[in-house]
């Protein structure tokens, strides 16, 4: 492993930066050849999903031990895993074509290789993830997710459970159920819904067309959904991604993220949900996460969630 991969105390932001330089190595979308492929040597000669080591891990488990408790400029080790998933052997499948059972044998990887490293000592939170498309940056246009473990609560997540428990603790109330039902109750921003999911462009949103799925029942896992809701988790994300790719004319540049709680403690106020950011803001513009957004924090919107709402509905998966 390499010694460049550590983790570095930001004093002042007080969160923790990974440092990889491995990953500057890393292939930039090859013409002729993917790793993902089979007959690459990487993969299995047949399969259907599959778990593979990043090859240019942030994080991993054969890096030092973490230590969270360090001076102003402290280094510490980068322990956790970097997995990528990846969807389909078929290299040029969009995730929006992918069939509902071929989702749920996704579904179905997320949960066990959660289950793993939520009990390894080491691991403090779970982050499953999907980056998609040239404009956010990915590298291997191979249909694929990833899934990383944090020796640590990554700081926006800390900030989310922070606000869930003040509002369970003040209100007696789960705010995220209280969000589902009040996005019910108004309509406007409503996108789709089955018996055991939601979803819906939230009030709050701070992407262009930002998304949220939750699950109807206060579930706070994906191992705590049972066959049924994982079948209709599968159906939805589905449809969700054939709607964002039909909202433009053409696949849609996004991140996608699993927000379950950190993988010690109980979090009994925490509500299982999964947020797509895309950062198309219209057919020919791209949103750009300049200073305001990245340097303050403030994020400039410049999409009404209610606008883009009626456009989503409208984008019927094709047949």
């Amino acid at each position: 492993m390499s010694p460049t991969s550590e983790l570095r105390w930001h004093p002042l932001l007080r969160q923790w930066v990974a440092v990889a330089a491995l990953r500057q190595d890393r292939p930039q979308l090859p013409e002729d050849w993917c790793p993902f492929c089979p007959g690459s040597g990487h993969v299995p000669d047949d399969y259907d999903v599959h778990l593979y080591p990043n090859d240019f891990p942030a994080f991993s488990f054969d890096n030092p031990p973490f230590d969270p408790h360090q001076e102003m400029l402290g280094v510490t080790g980068a322990r956790g895993a970097c997995d990528v998933v990846l969807y389909s052997s078929q290299h040029d499948l969009l995730p929006s074509a992918m069939p509902v059972d071929q989702w749920l044998k996704v579904i179905d990887l997320w949960t066990r290789r959660t289950t793993e490293l939520f009990a390894h000592p080491d691991v403090r939170y779970v982050q499953v993830f999907e980056n998609t498309g040239i404009a956010i940056g990915v590298t291997m246009p191979h249909p694929h997710g990833q899934i990383y473990a944090f020796p640590f609560v990554p700081p926006l997540v800390q900030t989310e459970l922070d606000a869930a428990s003040e509002h369970q603790r003040d209100q007696n109330a789960c705010v995220y159920c209280r969000i589902v039902e009040g996005e019910l109750a108004d309509g406007r921003r409503m996108v789709a819904a089955n018996n055991s999911f939601v979803a819906f462009l939230p009030f709050f949103g701070r992407f262009p067309t930002e998304l949220q799925i939750y699950a109807r029942r206060h579930v706070d896992a994906l191992a705590q959904l049972t066959p049924n809701e994982r079948t209709d988790l599968a159906s939805l994300l589905k449809l969700v991604r054939q709607k964002y790719d039909n909202l433009y004319g053409f696949p849609m540049p996004l991140m996608m993220l699993l927000r379950q709680p950190p993988a010690k403690g109980a979090h009994p106020y925490f509500h299982f949900h999964i947020d797509f950011l895309p950062i198309q803001r219209s057919p020919a513009k791209i949103k750009y996460l300049a200073s305001v957004e990245s340097g303050c924090g403030t994020f400039l919107n410049d999409t009404r969630p209610e606008e883009q709402a009626v456009r989503m509905r409208a984008a019927e998966p094709r047949t």
